[in-house]
C-alpha cells in the first residue's frame, strides 16, 4: 500500500520540476539534445557539489537556496534517460512539445520505480537528512561516470538509467523534506 500523502507531495514536486523544465524550453528550446550523456552527468554533478558546498560552507556568495539545484538534478537525469532512449544529436531534433511528452514519460517511470521501492524500503528516506541524500546522488553520478568511463558495461551492476532515475527519486525525497521543512517553521 503507497501512502497518498507521499503520493500527493512526488506529484507536487514533479509538477514544480515540470514547470521550470517547460519554461526553459520556451526560452531555449530542447537545445540539451546535442549533450552526450557524460555532459548531462557532469551538470548533475555541479548541481549536486554546490548544493553539498552550500550545506557544508558557513558562506553564501550566491544568495540562492538548494532547491533550485535539487529541481536541476531532477530535470538534468530526466535529460539523461531520454539521450539514452533516443541517443545524441547534432542539432535539436525534437519540439518543446515532443520533449515535454518525454519528460512526462520518463518521471512517469520514475514514479513508478519510486512507489516499488518505497513499498519495499517502507520511506526509510523521510528518517534521513538532507545531507545524506546529497551524498547518495554523489555517490549515484560518481557510479555513472565509472560506467560512462567503461563505455556503458558493467558486470553486476545497473545500468545508466537506473543511476538517473535513482538521482530523480532522491532529489524528488530531497524537495519533499526540504518543504516538510519550511511548512513546520511558519
Amino acid at each position: 500500500m503507497n501512502n497518498p500523502k507521499t503520493e500527493k507531495q512526488y506529484h507536487d514536486v514533479l509538477a514544480q520540476c515540470r514547470r521550470l523544465y517547460v519554461d526553459k524550453m520556451k526560452d531555449y528550446g530542447p537545445a540539451w539534445r546535442i549533450l552526450r550523456t557524460p555532459s548531462i552527468t557532469d551538470q548533475i554533478f555541479i548541481k549536486a557539489n554546490r548544493i553539498r558546498t552550500l550545506q557544508t560552507a558557513s558562506e553564501r556568495l550566491v544568495d540562492e537556496g538548494i532547491e533550485p539545484e535539487f529541481i536541476g538534478i531532477v530535470n538534468y537525469a530526466a535529460m539523461g534517460i531520454i539521450q539514452l532512449q533516443l541517443g545524441v544529436v547534432d542539432q535539436p531534433d525534437l519540439t518543446s512539445e515532443q520533449a515535454a511528452k518525454m519528460y512526462d514519460k520518463v518521471t512517469n517511470e520514475a514514479y513508478e520505480l519510486m512507489t516499488r521501492k518505497n513499498h519495499d524500503y517502507d520511506e526509510a528516506w523521510r528518517s534521513m537528512r538532507i545531507s545524506s541524500i546529497t551524498d547518495l546522488i554523489l555517490m549515484k553520478i560518481l557510479r555513472t561516470k565509472s560506467i560512462e568511463d567503461h563505455d556503458g558495461k558493467t558486470i553486476v551492476s545497473e545500468g545508466l538509467d537506473a543511476n538517473y532515475y535513482d538521482m530523480i527519486n532522491y532529489a524528488v525525497f530531497a524537495l519533499i523534506l526540504l518543504a516538510e521543512k519550511k511548512q513546520n517553521e511558519e
